[in-house]
């Protein structure tokens, strides 16, 4: 776009930002009007050759070009509320969040009704932040990770972009091996498909969504829930047809409450685990939407396919618990193998291969937010890495969770499984800090100046973010109940000890917060 077009275009709401070059890039807010200013005149070809080649050939092919940067109250245009509540509703009816309902009964011994009731209350518990932290988005024009240097001091928000960039892509790494241990099993008697090539499948699946950006993702996502629910009622179809299912006898006493906090804990971990994506994907909402109607859409389209496939994944694990063979199926291939064995054999035989691989699909709708934000995330981090475009991270976190899946397959899948659980009590520390920051100290939206999102001198320091995640962290480390690790808090509850470390992470995160957070205020004065 040449200078001259634009100049009649540009006023006075324009900002600054060194690019690297040495030029001073003017970009017109209102009307997305950009013209480059030199000490001297320029031609309009030099202005052309400035452009980099990639970002001309991702405008060229439709996708989505913005980074972090904050979104202007002329780009929110997506007004929408089924788009927002179909974009978490198509993200969780997959078979990772079926997969956590099984833990239930099958690893924590709970029976049916227990499993039930853990997975509604610590899935309230987990979505809340996510449907919250959401309407940041609306209001702000933020990013999450970029959010958070307001909510969570600068450079505590940078410490947690890193480990959400890694979070995102190691949840991509781990959906990504089940499903390609479930595809696997498909035509076991003919020409099944690798785990190598399952990884590719989709992987590829995942960068084709996430590759144009957000308008395409909303598009996939309003429409990709609907084959992996038809699956889901065949799967309680033949469940029931089966006889295999009971309630299971009910549980007491300190075991079995250590039990229900440890999978308390796994079912908090997933339904919370979209809290630092939460706001990047309502950030092109007009801000004069209805915050209670944004709220409860997106609490609507959380809380259904979280009680409905954990809830399920429950059910199915009560018939492994009854039936050998179905738990043979499990223990050789996780909740794959006994959605396998329900399927298929003595079964639907060939539709229900057709099924599995449905439901091994649907993996797709869960690492597209990971795939989306990995890009967000790594821009957060630091300010030189805002310059390398959105897409170029977007397919950089795609190769990185190919180029680990595949051998994550063969040789150390367990230890994918082992380290997320591990990296996903991160979650319960920053809900802590942010929600503190914002009811106490911020108290409303007006206390957020916008304008001041990558300036460190206006921006709080982080000096009680950070001595709240350190100590925070402490705090799950004693708490935690992992087959890998069990704290000296955690191990004290029941015969197996009981996992309270994400309780332990929030609650001494908050208390070193609220006391170092007016110090800093006092001393630094923001």
């Amino acid at each position: 776009m040449y200078a001259e077009e634009q100049s009649s275009k540009i006023d006075n709401n324009i900002y600054e930002l060194e690019s690297l070059n040495g030029w001073k890039e003017r970009k017109n807010i209102e009307n997305d009007a950009v013209y480059v200013e030199t000490d001297s005149h320029i031609s309009d070809e030099v202005v052309e050759t400035k452009l980099s080649w990639f970002n001309t050939i991702f405008i060229n092919s439709g996708a989505e070009t913005k980074g972090i940067e904050p979104i202007t109250e002329e780009e929110q245009t997506d007004d929408s509320l089924l788009t927002a509540a179909l974009m978490w509703f198509s993200a969780n009816m997959v078979l990772p969040a079926y997969a956590i309902g099984g833990l239930g009964p099958l690893v924590f011994h709970l029976n049916f009704g227990t499993s039930v009731l853990v997975i509604i209350f610590f899935s309230i518990l987990g979505l809340l932040p996510v449907a919250f932290f959401s309407l940041f988005g609306v209001q702000l024009g933020l990013r999450q990770m970029t959010l958070s240097r307001y909510l969570i001091g600068n450079i505590t928000a940078r410490i947690f972009a890193l480990i959400n960039t890694i979070a995102c892509v190691g949840w991509g790494i781990v959906n990504t091996v089940a499903s390609s241990q479930l595809l696997n099993m498909v035509n076991q008697n003919g020409n099944n498909l690798p785990l190598w090539a399952g990884c590719l499948v989709i992987i590829g699946a995942t960068l084709l969504v996430t590759f144009f950006g957000i308008n395409v993702i909303h598009s996939y996502n309003r429409y990709s829930w609907i084959p992996n629910f038809v699956v889901f009622l065949v799967v309680i179809a033949r469940l029931k047809k089966s006889g295999n299912f009971t309630n299971g006898d009910w549980g007491s006493g300190p075991t079995t409450a250590g039990n229900v906090l440890s999978f308390g804990s796994t079912v908090f971990g997933f339904a919370a685990g979209w809290t630092t994506y939460a706001s990047d994907y309502t950030v092109y909402m007009p801000k004069s939407t209805n915050r209670f109607k944004i709220f409860f859409s997106l609490i609507g389209g959380l809380s259904f396919p979280l009680f409905f496939c954990m809830i399920l994944g429950a059910a199915s694990a009560m018939g492994a618990v009854n039936d050998p063979e179905w738990a043979q199926y499990y223990n050789s291939n996780g909740m794959g193998g006994l959605t396998y064995a329900i399927l298929v054999p003595k079964s639907l035989h060939g539709f229900g291969q057709f099924c599995c691989v449905i439901l091994a699909m649907s993996t797709v709708s869960n690492n597209v937010p990971n795939m989306y934000t990995v890009a967000m995330s790594a821009q957060s981090i630091w300010s030189p890495l805002a310059k390398i475009p959105r897409i170029i991270w977007t397919i950089a976190g795609n190769a990185a969770a190919l180029g680990i899946s595949i051998p994550a397959c063969y040789y150390f899948a367990t230890f994918m499984e082992y380290f997320m659980d591990s990296i996903s009590y991160y979650l319960s520390i920053y809900i802590s800090i942010a929600l503190t920051e914002h009811f106490v100290f911020k108290k409303s939206f007006s206390a957020y100046v916008v304008e001041d999102w990558d300036n460190w001198d206006r921006l709080p320091i982080g000096i009680a973010g950070t001595s709240a995640l350190i100590v925070g962290a402490v705090g799950v480390a004693l708490g935690m109940d992992q087959t890998y690790w069990v704290g000296e808090i955690g191990r004290l509850i029941g015969e197996y000890g009981g996992d309270i470390g994400f309780e332990l992470g929030a609650s001494w995160s908050f208390i070193v917060y609220i006391l170092l957070r007016p110090l800093e205020i006092k001393y630094f004065g923001r």
